[in-house]
């Protein structure tokens, strides 16, 4: 299916050939020719916009469109189901969640591990457990050579021992194997002291940290047990951490907006203000049960954040500053692998989950749901059913009837699929306030960039 997508953001017109990734920045005159170009004849064209501009002006922006379009940057076929990487592939195990804690020394009120229990009890990832799941990894990620393992909760630094002692045997198994194990660790924060930042710095190869904003709006939704702020007590603790941190090796202040901070822009600028350079903000998600849960009526206010910010961040970035926001970054030039914009994030095939009692779900997302154990590290030998293996691996962008016709298919992937089973009881069906969400960001993002190619040469 050929199609474009085009909008107006900040004085920019903009076309995306959305098979090809071709991104352009267009005249008024060319804007509007584009309604039409399809499905009319010039003359037609001519006809309708008389009244607008003249006959000499409308024909040359048609030429233009018709260069383009023989040149394959616009209206271009979409190759890529038949495309032999995706047709023939075969999904390896390329990354781990490890939930080495389900337990939390925080009470975040909006937090869909219900604490980091998960709804069950609360336990530490025994040390067997996490060897065993680094072994399974090794022996089914076939060739692939770089692997991910990230350490995850509740809290996983109320299990540091394990997760050194971990690290320690990832590293002893990767060589042999010839792999590269890129260990991450999500943290809160309450529990950093100098030994574990050195060591996180040393040994992590990317690091997120969570902090909600503000210390109104971070006291307000992530207290402590003992229902005090954690805000004062975090945010020296992730200064160090960054500040000391090696260049080539990443991290993410991230953060969560509710509906008690839609003015969430005002979050990410206090990042700036805290000096952190590379973060994120993402949308509470849960159902309208939960008072802090987004609504469809939020949805205009949202998206007037967005649009705003993404005009602060595109000067920001045209005086050369390196303020990074996750969710208005894309790669306009390579961006990801043809799989990767047809399957998404891998979960159920490619990326798994494993709990302290040695089960295995298909991502963090799922954890909690019974009906979801794929397994058990512990079992002699892990057959994961091949109707759960299959109904992952065919939940791509071409098996999802909405994102068939969607132009963010691309960018998106189809969404997650925890929130398609979430809301909708079925993993082709995605997530409809997520969907319009990232389709905001992704057009930020885009004009970001055209405005960096456009005003920056």
């Amino acid at each position: 299916m050929k199609m474009i997508h085009k909008y107006n953001m900040n004085g920019l017109n903009i076309v995306i050939d959305v098979n090809g990734g071709a991104v352009h920045v267009v005249d008024d005159i060319t804007y509007k020719v584009l309604d039409y170009y399809e499905d009319k004849s010039i003359d037609e064209i001519k006809n309708i916009l008389q009244s607008e501009y003249k006959e000499e002006q409308i024909d040359e922006s048609y030429n233009e469109i018709k260069q383009l379009v023989e040149e394959g940057l616009l209206y271009s076929e979409d190759e890529y189901e038949l495309h032999p990487s995706f047709v023939d592939r075969k999904p390896v195990v390329k990354a781990l969640c490890l939930n080495v804690a389900h337990d939390c020394n925080l009470k975040c009120k909006y937090c869909f591990a219900k604490q980091g229990d998960f709804g069950g009890k609360a336990e530490l990832m025994p040390l067997d457990i996490g060897k065993k799941a680094i072994d399974f990894l090794i022996e089914n990620s076939g060739n692939r050579r770089n692997l991910e393992i990230d350490f995850f909760g509740g809290e996983p630094l109320m299990n540091w021992n394990v997760v050194k002692e971990l690290v320690k045997y990832g590293r002893e198994k990767e060589i042999p194997a010839n792999k590269n194990i890129r260990f991450t660790i999500t943290t809160n924060g309450v529990l950093l002291d100098d030994e574990k930042i050195d060591f996180i710095n040393e040994n992590m190869h990317n690091v997120v940290l969570s902090l909600d904003g503000r210390k109104e709006i971070n006291d307000g939704m992530r207290p402590t047990v003992n229902d005090r702020g954690s805000y004062d007590v975090i945010v020296p603790k992730f200064q160090k951490l960054v500040r000391q941190r090696p260049k080539d090796k990443f991290y993410y202040v991230r953060g969560t907006f509710t509906r008690d901070n839609l003015d969430f822009s005002k979050d990410i600028e206090h990042f700036s203000d805290l000096g952190f350079e590379l973060t994120s903000i993402e949308p509470v998600v849960d159902d309208e049960s939960n008072p802090f849960a987004l609504r469809e009526e939020d949805l205009p206010k949202i998206f007037e954040e967005y649009e705003n910010y993404a005009d602060i961040l595109a000067k920001r970035q045209l005086r050369g500053e390196k303020f990074k926001f996750f969710h208005f970054m894309v790669d306009l030039n390579q961006g990801p692998c043809v799989i990767k914009r047809i399957t998404g994030c891998g979960a159920g095939n490619e990326y798994l989950s494993v709990v302290p009692n040695g089960d295995i779900f298909p991502c963090h997302q799922f954890v909690g749901k019974d009906e979801f154990v794929l397994g058990n590290i512990n079992d002699t030998e892990i057959l994961i059913p091949e109707s759960v293996k299959s109904m992952f691996k065919n939940a791509h962008v071409y098996n999802k009837e909405k994102c068939k016709t969607c132009w963010n298919k691309f960018y998106c992937s189809g969404g997650c699929h925890a929130n398609a089973i979430n809301f909708n009881g079925d993993i082709s069906k995605p997530y409809d306030l997520g969907c319009e969400m990232q389709k905001k960001r992704t057009e930020c993002a885009i004009m970001i960039q055209a405005k960096l190619l456009t005003e920056g040469e």
